[in-house]
């Protein structure tokens, strides 16, 4: 692969008490709230780091705070010390 592809990674967040809020409340009173809320954190996340353009965020995921995106190996690494991020994984393909 060239150094410039992208390729789909999977991102996954820090602990953050307003999810774990909303989580919580989800049970009650559906996950509007929490999916704007976790669409939006992530969205502004990707905006404050790279430019806009150099990435395709695919989705959000709700159930564990993280979301899918495509970007290159060094975005990969520039993601790994954002202080919002606990872990960020290329996607694996199964044969």
């Amino acid at each position: 692969m060239a150094r410039g592809e992208t390729e789909l990674y999977f991102v996954f967040m820090n602990y953050d008490p307003e999810y774990e809020r909303l989580q919580s409340k989800r049970k009650k009173k559906g996950s509007y709230e929490l999916d704007l809320y976790i669409s939006k954190k992530h969205d502004e996340l990707l905006a404050n780091t790279f430019e806009p353009g150099s990435y395709k965020k695919r989705l959000s995921l709700v159930i564990v705070d993280g979301f899918a995106v495509e970007i290159t190996d060094d975005q990969a690494d520039v993601l790994r010390s954002a202080k919002e991020v606990r872990v960020v994984e290329k996607n694996q393909e199964l044969a």
